[in-house]
């Protein structure tokens, strides 16, 4: 009988051991459950905050290229009428020459 109340006593021990086990992994698991969680977030805003500079940059490069472009047509337009105030009449021939190849062009 001494064998069969030892056998409950550490059976009991055991059953309180894997519930103290089962327990302290339920926490771990919270534990990690939180963590991941703020990872998570942390790892959204890190992304967020890279993407909006991203956009900005992309946007300051794109405004910066469009004022360029507006500049180079601006210089263009004005070496084009000087060149038409200077000489008029050669302006009017290659004007006409240019508007005669693109009819050809056209009628094919």
């Amino acid at each position: 009988m001494a064998t069969a109340a030892g056998k409950t006593a550490n059976e009991a021990r055991t059953n309180s051991d894997l519930e103290a086990d089962i327990r302290q992994l339920k926490a771990d698991i919270d534990k990690l459950t939180k963590q991941l969680a703020q990872i998570g977030e942390h790892g959204y805003g890190t992304a967020r905050r890279a993407a909006v500079e991203g956009v900005e940059q992309l946007r300051a490069q794109g405004e910066a290229a469009f004022d360029s472009l507006r500049g180079n047509a601006r210089d263009i337009e004005a070496q084009m009428v000087a060149s038409v105030r200077e000489k008029p009449v050669t302006s009017l021939a290659i004007a006409a020459g240019i508007g005669f190849l693109f009819a050809l062009l056209a009628r094919r």
